[in-house]
């Protein structure tokens, strides 16, 4: 039998700012704030598609300090539909982001940080987007890393 560690299931931030993550994520991104097993601390559980892909928990009743990024993680990653129009939902909720192009064209990437400094990688397969609304970056910065 062949092994797979398979697709990532969630991710989970520590938040002292609760209230704020949910929205950001209900918000900008587009989850849904839903429902969350009666654990004995609080927190939310924010899902895509029907799953919980991103738990939250509140630290703000603790001592334990707030990171202020997202520590050795640089990123996490959202396979994703809707180039143009998140594009639009960025902008329009003056959220700053880039948009970038991953070399030979197949893929194109939202990066957006969340309010906890956690950078959320957007990933869209260009040939199911809309052709023409693909990044703006000129031939040259295509592929390079982002470090916002």
């Amino acid at each position: 039998m062949g092994v797979s560690v398979g697709v990532l299931d969630h991710f989970n931030i520590r938040t002292r700012n609760l209230a704020e993550t949910v929205r950001f994520y209900e918000d900008v991104l587009g989850l849904e704030n839903g429902d969350r097993p009666n654990f004995a601390f609080p927190g939310a559980w924010m899902y895509s598609e029907g799953r919980p892909v991103v738990h939250l928990v509140d630290i703000s009743p603790t001592s334990e300090a707030q990171k202020p990024d997202s520590g050795v993680v640089h990123h996490v990653a959202f396979v994703s539909r809707g180039f143009a129009g998140m594009k639009a939902r960025l902008t329009e909720k003056g959220m700053p982001f880039d948009a970038r192009q991953v070399p030979g064209g197949e893929l194109w990437q939202i990066f957006v940080r969340d309010p906890n400094g956690v950078m959320i990688e957007l990933n869209y397969e260009a040939a199911k987007e809309q052709a023409g609304d693909g990044p703006d970056e000129n031939a040259g910065d295509i592929g390079t890393m982002v470090a916002f």
